[in-house]
């Protein structure tokens, strides 16, 4: 199959696992409780009606059910952790937004926004609680409780390292600067963990002996695609984002091509330390000391490094070379 087929294929069954995962209550006094999970993942509108809206582009669990086949698996056996991946991550998405004090995702008002942080932190743990119960689904599957047992410490850690990694990131917002190796250690955590996470646990069901060589692939593809994801965030279009242009800026996020600014320009240390920051003149900043270029080159470093540690495995199939162009099309994407 091609890429496309395995999406096609693929994102039925992923929202058919995620919709078990996450379904309704008989109890009439737990709608609203549901229903803010089902506004979040893109299911009913906030009258929680019925509608499709973007729900974002199931990397992740993607990446774990191809991982699965192309280690030699039948990908379905994978689909619980496939929706546990996907379930975290929304987790952390709800708890970003608010800490963050983004106001929109996916071009529609944020969870906390529409019901206030105390219901959108309510909503954020209970995505992190039926992220934990999705994997249990991995018995349904006949996977040996040795193997499910290893899967569940390997969620757990990149739990840890999700909010380790958050920690950190909201921590450089008051300061001065960061360095290139703290900011790659804060993206590891806030980012890469999780994709590396993903791909590592679709060849552990398995009982794949190659989950090294998937989980070094994730953690470069995620590394890649956190800097690329900065550079989004302050020169991607916002109808194309969905998410409002400069944010990041405001916010005074150290990003990797903010990072590399600051050590390079007094003129952006300055605007940076404003407590209201001008975005249209910290890019023009940016834009003279390189930020943008640098940041470039450094995410195609990670993409090929994302490919080498896929050729280690040596498995020649179809979905090896799925995981491959998906690999490049995440690098040159606009979104």
């Amino acid at each position: 199959m091609s890429l496309s087929q395995y999406f096609a294929t693929f994102l039925p069954t992923i929202e058919i696992e995620m919709r078990r995962a996450v379904a309704p209550s008989n109890d009439p006094t737990l709608m609203a409780f549901y229903g803010m999970l089902h506004y979040h993942l893109g299911w009913v509108d906030a009258d929680f009606k019925p509608a499709q809206f973007d729900s974002g582009k199931r990397i992740r669990p993607v990446l774990t059910l191809l991982c699965c086949e192309a280690s030699g698996g039948d990908w379905r056996i994978a689909l619980p952790a496939a929706a546990a991946v996907e379930l975290l991550h929304n987790f952390s998405l709800i708890h970003d937004d608010i800490e963050d004090g983004d106001p929109v995702r996916r071009g529609r008002p944020t969870l906390w926004k529409v019901w206030g942080s105390a219901q959108a932190i309510n909503a954020g743990d209970t995505l992190y609680t039926l992220a934990h119960m999705a994997l249990n689904g991995l018995a349904d599957y006949h996977i040996p409780p040795e193997r499910i047992l290893a899967a569940r410490q390997r969620f757990d850690r990149a739990c840890l390292v999700l909010t380790q990694g958050q920690h950190l990131d909201l921590g450089f917002e008051s300061r001065s600067g960061v360095t290139e190796a703290e900011y790659l250690r804060m993206v590891y955590g806030k980012t890469a963990a999780l994709i590396e996470a993903a791909c590592g646990l679709g060849a552990l069901v398995n009982g794949s002996d190659l989950v090294s060589h998937y989980e070094d692939f994730g953690r470069e593809l995620g590394l890649a695609f956190q800097i690329q994801d900065d550079l989004l965030g302050i020169w991607g279009n916002p109808h194309v984002t969905g998410k409002p242009a400069g944010n990041d800026l405001r916010n005074h996020k150290k990003s990797l091509p903010v990072a590399y600014g600051l050590d390079r320009s007094e003129d952006l240390r300055r605007l940076y330390a404003q407590s209201e920051v001008d975005v249209a003149a910290v890019i023009v900043e940016l834009d003279r000391a390189g930020a943008r270029g640098y940041a470039e080159r450094l995410a195609t470093q990670h993409h090929q490094q994302a490919l080498v540690a896929l050729e280690a495995t040596l498995q020649a199939n179809a979905a090896t070379e799925a995981l491959r162009e998906l690999t490049h099309q995440l690098l040159n994407r606009t979104a």
